[in-house]
């Protein structure tokens, strides 16, 4: 048994992944600021789900609040922390900026100096498939250059694993970083399309299909996501001092990134499809433009993931948003 910190613990994947945690018998602090984003509300009904279970405690801390992140570390001392909190959303990155750079930015530097000062054994934390922009060569691979975000939520997860290395090469503190793509599945967050799109056909609405429908999206359900994510958590890197200085691919530092995703793009239509048909509903669709900061295309390479933790997602899409759906169903008690 460990215990483990999980941050964004009233988040989506990190109340899925807490649950999996408390599972397996291990002991789980879970933090969260409940931050307004989306509605706090659904935040709350996912810690109901965490509190008063054996092993869970809860601590309401922003990521910025240096003296508060650092009493939490101190009075708990874990063996490992998953960092799933931030200020999620490429389109809010336009909107109010100051939200990435104090949660992902001056957050991340709390997590990382609290875990350097109180020996924590590992750090995985949560990147993001938006960093590889509007990269053109399929699938994405971690080696690829990612030099050029187009959202500054992407250029926030981008600076996170370059914090990681730096702390991995001078302190020697593991760290793993998790590019994840498209996670979807009960639960799940309000102003993901998946939501969105099934809220709308419920109610008769319209839905938005951005870029005409010309999108293809490596949809992974949130069950994968997390079995990737504790894989991960239990693999710890180690330092390679016999790494080859000519090869710029490779850190002799204990540090790693890794995609989690599920390895098959689907079109967007195909989704919408599939929605269609889990809700018994067509809907009404408005053809619009591409919005900025988005990108085409997402396409994950997971033979690293693979190769390291033994594990690739496999759920499909048909399953997850069938999943999905019933979940929206009961949440919102919605009969049929």
């Amino acid at each position: 048994m460990a215990k483990i910190l999980v941050t964004g613990a009233a988040g989506f994947i990190g109340f899925h992944t807490a649950t999996k945690l408390l599972d397996r018998g291990d002991e789980v602090v879970g933090l969260d600021n409940i931050n307004d984003y989306y509605q706090v509300s659904l935040k709350h009904d996912r810690l109901k789900q965490l509190e008063g279970r054996d092993g869970f405690q809860f601590a309401k801390v922003a990521l910025e609040d240096r003296d508060a992140m650092n009493g939490v570390f101190e009075t708990h001392g874990f063996d490992s922390v998953i960092h799933l909190a931030a200020q999620a959303g490429v389109r809010y990155s336009l909107e109010n900026p100051q939200a990435y750079v104090d949660a992902n930015l001056v957050g991340f530097v709390n997590i990382l100096e609290a875990c350097r000062h109180n020996k924590v054994g590992h750090l995985a934390y949560a990147s993001s498939s938006s960093v590889y922009g509007a990269n053109k060569n399929k699938p994405f691979r971690v080696t690829d250059r990612v030099d050029h975000p187009v959202s500054l939520y992407a250029a926030s997860k981008k600076a996170n694993e370059l914090m990681a290395h730096t702390y991995s090469h001078l302190f020697g503190l593991p760290t793993t970083g998790l590019r994840f793509f498209t996670v979807y599945g009960p639960w799940g967050r309000p102003d993901m399309a998946l939501w969105l799109f099934t809220e709308a056909i419920l109610k008769g609405e319209s839905i938005n299909v951005f870029n005409h429908g010309k999108m293809r999206r490596d949809f992974t359900y949130v069950d994968d996501i997390v079995e990737g994510v504790i894989r991960v958590n239990d693999n710890v890197p180690q330092a390679n001092p016999d790494k080859d200085p000519l090869d710029d691919s490779t850190t002799a530092a204990p540090y790693k990134v890794y995609n989690i995703g599920n390895n098959q793009p689907v079109e967007l239509m195909h989704m919408i499809e599939v929605l269609e048909k889990a809700i018994g509903k067509t809907a009404n669709k408005i053809m619009m433009d591409m919005q900025p900061g988005d990108v085409p295309e997402t396409f994950a390479d997971i033979d690293a993931l693979q190769r390291d933790v033994g594990f690739r997602p496999d759920t499909p899409i048909e399953t997850g948003i069938e999943r999905f759906v019933d979940w929206y169903k009961s949440y919102h008690k919605i009969a049929g």
